[in-house]
């Protein structure tokens, strides 16, 4: 017995030599297991990090300077909403092509509304929200009720509100829409507090949304681990961590060194959280992913499917018409050729951001960030002088590119 010990008792040595090295392997093993793990999560994260870094190299700067950073969240602001909406679509296992043409048909009833009539401009929203809310409702009702596919049914809505459009406007611009609502989509957070160079409600709002992120993310594992679920390595989320702090103090610092954040920011804020919060832990959030992910089981589970997908395309519908009214408040004017390929950018977005065309996976943050992905593309691509037309070639690469990612991703998580 006495030999045994004798024998083994030299081996904590040399790790006890080389422990320094064993432990950084260790945790790289366990970094690189865990990204291989939670690829699907963390990979379009990469892929932005890099396409900005790309673009800020390639335009010595530009692309993160604070006034543009600034603009980024204005010019693509009603995409990401569209993207929210849409991709709650796509997880119940549908798609919505009518989406720009409804933006644009609210954008003209708002202009008709408070241009041609002097309706005040907080009614007049009010009355666009229910418009949108109405058209969505009404397709959905089509799609669940009736059973007729939602390809088909929003197809024939792209048309019909494309043409409602035509005729609400006769076929000229309308404009320009009241002040209030020009500061929605194009103002700022007011300045408050002594002068420190920097916006200091935005300096506030920004260290609030990190310790809101910390916060949920430790609740998110908490809960995961007791229910008994995979959760990544600790290291690595600790990394997440620092990385989606870092990010969100680096935005920031920009906006404030600017003019602050913008209105529309704090809409987009709401709408994630409020949003991330259903999807997460609501009944109805659940629903979806079920009904998206399995139909025939959702239904043996006694999931009400058709409520389900009617009220996912009434939700679509309102932050159409949310998208549409800031949309038209940013170019203070309504067009008969706005929206244009909206849907394409939304579809596009949630894709981008991790959704599976089978339905049943997907996240609100994923669309924000695969929107953010677009938004950073047509902005560096702008300001680096590349063409339309090879524009639309690379955003279509980068599509075909995420898609085929998520399939060889799947196919070898099954093998």
């Amino acid at each position: 017995m006495s030999t045994n010990v004798t024998a083994k008792s030299p081996a904590p040595a040399p790790a006890g030599k080389g422990g320094s090295s064993g432990g950084g392997d260790g945790l790289l093993q366990l970094m690189v297991e865990g990204m291989r793990r939670n690829m699907r999560q963390y990979g379009m994260l990469i892929a932005l990090g890099l396409i900005v870094v790309l673009f800020a190299v390639w335009t010595d700067g530009d692309l993160l300077l604070p006034r543009n950073v600034s603009n980024l969240v204005l010019q693509n602001s009603y995409i990401l909403i569209l993207a929210i909406g849409m991709m709650l679509v796509i997880i119940a296992g549908h798609i919505d092509l009518s989406v720009g043409s409804l933006t644009a048909f609210v954008g003209a009833v708002a202009a008709v509304l408070m241009v041609k009539h002097d309706l005040d401009w907080p009614i007049a929203v009010v009355l666009c929200l229910l418009l949108g809310a109405a058209a969505g409702a009404a397709q959905g009702f089509f799609i669940a009720y009736l059973g007729i596919p939602s390809f088909i049914v929003t197809l024939a809505g792209m048309l019909t509100f494309r043409g409602l459009t035509e005729i609400f406007l006769e076929g000229q611009t309308l404009g320009p829409f009241p002040e209030g609502l020009q500061k929605v989509s194009n103002g700022f957070l007011p300045e408050v507090g002594p002068d420190t160079n920097y916006h200091n409600l935005t300096l506030l709002l920004g260290f609030a949304v990190i310790a809101f992120i910390v916060l949920q993310e430790f609740r998110d594992r908490r809960r995961q681990q007791e229910f008994a679920l995979d959760v990544p390595p600790f290291k690595l989320f600790l990394l997440k961590i620092v990385a989606l702090a870092a990010a969100v103090l680096t935005v920031t610092m920009m906006l404030a060194s600017y003019k602050g954040a913008p209105v529309v920011l704090i809409i987009l804020g709401v709408l994630v959280v409020g949003f991330g919060y259903v999807m997460r832990n609501a009944v109805i959030g659940r629903h979806i992913y079920a009904i998206g992910g399995n139909l025939p089981a959702a239904k043996l589970s006694g999931v009400r499917d058709k409520k389900v997908t009617f009220l996912v395309f009434l939700n679509m519908g309102m932050l159409a018409a949310l998208a549409g009214l800031v949309f038209a408040a940013r170019f203070n004017a309504a067009s008969p050729k706005a929206g244009v390929n909206f849907e394409l950018e939304a579809i596009a977005a949630s894709f981008i951001g991790g959704a599976s065309m089978s339905g049943g996976v997907g996240t609100v943050l994923g669309a924000i960030i695969g929107g953010v992905v677009l938004g950073v593309l047509n902005n560096g691509m702008n300001l680096v002088g590349v063409g339309s037309d090879w524009q639309q070639v690379i955003k279509g690469l980068v599509l075909l590119a995420a898609v085929g990612f998520d399939v060889w991703n799947k196919r070898k998580v099954g093998s």
